[in-house]
């Protein structure tokens, strides 16, 4: 698969919450503000302990760059009526699978009902 394809893919799993079939290396980190995530399966354990926040959403794509091991992408992301969330991720890949994403956006203040847990 191309990094196109690979970057779709990703895309639509979430959108399906089919997160345990995301397009990961066993390597993978996912760095944002909230901090690192080291490891597939602590970031699976993550969103599968935070489903409500990780799940039912919907994404935008603004803006597309893509090379051959890797892409930015610019999207909205927009779950339920009220909440919506511009971000710019960039995606690392190797072997076929997404080895690392840096995620950028502004998390402003975080409701409680928002917080991970």
């Amino acid at each position: 698969m191309t990094t196109e394809e690979i970057i779709r893919t990703w895309f639509e799993k979430w959108e399906k919450g089919k997160f345990r079939e995301l397009p990961l290396s066993k390597e993978f980190s996912h760095t944002s503000p909230f901090g690192t995530i080291e490891g597939k399966n602590a970031y699976l354990e993550l969103v599968e302990h935070n489903q409500d926040k990780f799940l039912g959403y919907e994404f935008q794509i603004e803006d597309e760059i893509y090379e051959e091991n890797r892409a930015c992408v610019r999207y909205i992301a927009r779950q339920g009526k009220d909440f919506k969330l511009e971000v710019s991720e960039w995606y690392y890949l190797e072997n076929g699978n997404i080895q690392k994403i840096i995620a950028h956006y502004h998390i402003g203040e975080i409701r409680q009902e928002r917080m991970l847990q």
